[in-house]
């Protein structure tokens, strides 16, 4: 009798046993790393929000829109298999992103990672998962040498520095043709990590080559407490527009001490980041208008793509601000990551690598006014493109190129004291 209740039980448990995991769902983890503290925190949490809705949408689907998956709930290719988003923290340190990169995936054991906002941190973590052959996607960071170390695992969505520099002085040459300006003396204010100094090279590079002067050139410690003397120098020289590359702390420091010490140039034209977090307006509020900056993305192109307004809405009722370059540039990553793990139909790091080589995203699909994500040999996606934006009025709007344009550029920029 005990005997047949025994196996009766073992029949009941292994029906159960099948039951369960016939119904549990299957998970595939990414780890994603950013400065969730420290000082660039502030990008981190908006980057962190936007990957957290992707991945929410891709989980949940998000029929009615125009984006990959949108009509499944998870990932059909894997019988729904739901996006885990695994964080690391970086705090802004290159071996810290780099003791995190390997605990995501030798710990967690995640099959692709994210990240890193930082490029110099994004350059170590990026080795990690290189020498682990595990795949590496970054959907913002833009230094141009990213894509020049042969990888085999990296890729990168957003266009890279030598792109966006070369788009300011394509600026500088239709804003003459437009409007008959021309600075004659350019200043470079830029920080001294991977990022800052090699924007700096490119600038130096440029300016040259299209017979601009740079009178002045201030590479400065990244993370500052206070920039007098730097300020000085640039106010000494006298320039006609400042071109600056600044993470966020940086960027509201600097404007804080350009109005302090009275410099004023034309405009400032600045290489994005801190520029452009939510962050840098809820500070200086009306200090902050009538900058210049870089961007992938912009509010007010909806107009020519309603889905950045119906995916921005949702980012709005969720976390009550708006997408910034920097957060829908991560949205679009990690769709862009999970469209090639579906097409690859498995977790194997080789899969995911060739489906990601293969990846072909049309323009309608993205909220990025791109001409669509392809990865060239070197892991680079060949269809971005950049605008220029300005602070007009405490919001950001398109000013180049003319055909996007929304509202025309306002230069020279007041004096600090008229605004």
């Amino acid at each position: 009798m005990k005997c047949r209740l025994g196996r009766l039980l073992s029949v009941v448990l292994a029906v159960l046993g099948a039951t369960t995991s016939r119904s549990a769902e299957p998970e595939v983890k990414i780890g994603a790393i950013y400065p969730l503290t420290g000082p660039a925190a502030s990008t981190g949490l908006e980057i962190k929000n936007a990957l957290e809705l992707a991945a929410e949408m891709i989980n949940n689907g998000a029929k009615g829109l125009n984006l990959p998956l949108a009509e499944h709930a998870g990932l059909p290719n894997l019988k729904g298999a739901k996006i885990k988003l695994v964080f690391g923290d970086h705090q802004n340190n290159p071996q810290v992103g780099a003791t995190e990169a390997e605990r995501l995936i030798t710990q967690e054991k995640v099959v692709a990672l994210i990240g890193c906002y930082v490029s110099n941190v994004t350059a170590t973590a990026s080795q990690v998962a290189e020498r682990y052959k595990v795949p590496f996607l970054t959907p913002e960071s833009s230094s141009a040498t990213l894509t020049k170390r042969n990888f085999k695992w990296f890729f990168r969505t957003t266009p890279h520095d030598e792109l966006f520099v070369r788009n300011f002085f394509e600026f500088l040459k239709a804003l003459e043709k437009r409007k008959g300006i021309r600075p004659k003396r350019i200043a470079l204010m830029n920080e001294n990590t991977l990022w800052g100094t090699e924007t700096t090279k490119l600038e130096e590079a440029l300016a040259k080559e299209q017979g601009y002067d740079i009178v002045e050139k201030v590479i400065y410690p990244a993370k500052s407490t206070q920039l007098t003397s730097e300020v000085q120098r640039l106010k000494a020289a006298n320039p006609d527009l400042l071109m600056q590359s600044s993470y966020l702390g940086d960027a509201i420091l600097s404007i804080k001490t350009y109005q302090e010490l009275g410099l004023a140039p034309q405009a400032i034209l600045a290489n994005d980041a801190g520029f452009n977090d939510t962050e840098f307006l809820r500070t200086l509020g009306k200090s902050g208008n009538y900058v210049l900056s870089r961007e992938v993305w912009a509010l007010d192109l909806t107009s020519r793509n309603p889905l950045i307004k119906q995916v921005n809405d949702l980012y709005l009722k969720r976390f009550k601000t708006n997408f910034t370059g920097n957060s829908a540039r991560s949205f679009t990553g990690l769709y862009t990551l999970a469209d090639a793990i579906n097409r690859a139909g498995a977790t194997q790091p080789e899969a995911i690598r060739k489906a990601l080589a293969e990846t072909n995203l049309p323009a309608d699909k993205l909220i990025m006014p791109w001409g669509g994500i392809a990865f060239d040999p070197s892991g680079q996606n060949t269809l971005g493109s950049g605008i220029i934006v300005q602070v007009q009025g405490g919001k950001y709007v398109t000013v180049w190129p003319f055909e996007l344009a929304s509202a025309e550029v306002i230069w020279p920029m007041p004096a600090w004291n008229r605004r």
